[in-house]
């Protein structure tokens, strides 16, 4: 049993020792090859690189960026009570791995505040920080990009100069309910009521997009904005204030699916029919919302592209590249299911 397990070990990676020791040479001056720097002849730099071609010898990233006192980790804030940012965090791992970089998670919850969370990765030593809808002022953001390369996702810095060392990657939310309202108004909407998020991430823009799609197609009487937040709580507030009115809309649009599910619930407890007579659409395009017993209508943010951003211009930054575009901004798409349709007669 020994001998077979003996056997079927891993075989030892080779390192630059081995190289420096089968090409006759220092470590140092193999070092200085393989990174690219002056200090050794044409036949030298040839033997080395021959060498570590035959016997199979990769650098490890990890550690010249180590030598180079450069931290390999990416602190990501997230909220782990928001789906959607769940979803982008199972993109971003694998984005991370393949720039050659780890990533350290700081979670927003209940009775912690997100200056600890963010101060926690900091206090790790991580690189550089990707913040999943961050509260903090533009001032406060600004302020910490100075202190570490920082991307913000799903989230515009109407007031923050961005290049070096900060950036964003967010969907064009006002877009995105521009979507959602011409959909509405092609179904025959026109008493359409937009739940907004109160100033969550990117909620401004999505009330303003509301706002400005309402107007385009001739409704500026009929733009009817609740107050609500990026939860199930809010959007059952929501929905008992709507239900209170003499009369419903015809058609909801809600800040985000969490918010959505909330109005959703109370609408259902007390028998009003979805999409019967209210139709009703989310924002996110979590995979709540692909549940067949939910089947929502919403507004679809690609998550895997979000997170593979991110990270990009996280790295970039790291190395001191200035971004092409450090306010990256995605197209958002309608996802048509089963809570929309018609309006009442």
């Amino acid at each position: 049993m020994a001998a077979r397990a003996a056997g079927t070990a891993s075989p030892r990676k080779p390192t630059m020792a081995d190289v420096a020791k089968q090409a006759g040479v220092s470590r140092t001056l193999v070092s200085f090859i393989l990174d690219g720097k002056p200090g050794a002849s044409d036949d030298t730099r040839r033997r080395v690189l021959a060498v570590a071609d035959e016997i199979g010898y990769r650098p490890d990233a990890a550690a010249r960026l180590l030598a180079r006192g450069r931290s390999r980790t990416l602190g990501v804030l997230i909220d782990v009570s928001q789906l959607f940012e769940a979803e982008l965090v199972a993109n971003i791992y694998p984005a991370a791995e393949e720039f050659g970089h780890e990533v350290l998670l700081s979670a927003n919850v209940p009775g912690r505040s997100e200056v600890t969370s963010v101060e926690a990765l900091l206090s790790h030593r991580c690189g550089a920080l990707i913040l999943l809808g961050p509260s903090q002022s533009d001032d406060d953001l600004a302020e910490l990009g100075r202190r570490a390369p920082t991307v913000v996702v799903g989230r515009r810095l109407p007031n923050t100069p961005l290049g070096d060392r900060i950036a964003t990657v967010r969907t064009d939310d006002a877009d995105g309910l521009r979507r959602a309202v011409d959909y509405l108004t092609d179904l025959g909407h026109r008493d359409i009521l937009h739940v907004d998020g109160n100033g969550e991430p990117g909620s401004d823009d999505r009330r303003d997009g509301y706002r400005a799609a309402m107007r385009a197609h001739g409704l500026p009487d009929h733009i009817d904005i609740v107050a609500g937040a990026h939860d199930e709580a809010a959007g059952a507030h929501a929905a008992r204030e709507i239900m209170s009115r003499t009369r419903l809309p015809t058609a909801i649009i809600a800040g985000n699916d969490r918010c959505a599910l909330g109005i959703l619930d109370v609408f259902t407890r007390a028998g009003i029919d979805i999409p019967g007579e209210v139709s009703l659409v989310g924002y996110d395009d979590s995979r709540l919302s692909d549940n067949p017993r939910i089947d929502l209508t919403t507004i679809h943010q690609d998550a895997e592209a979000i997170g593979r951003n991110a990270v990009r211009l996280a790295v970039e930054m790291l190395d001191g590249t200035q971004p092409a575009r450090p306010d990256h901004v995605l197209e958002p798409s309608l996802k048509v299911r089963g809570t929309t349709g018609p309006p009442r007669r």
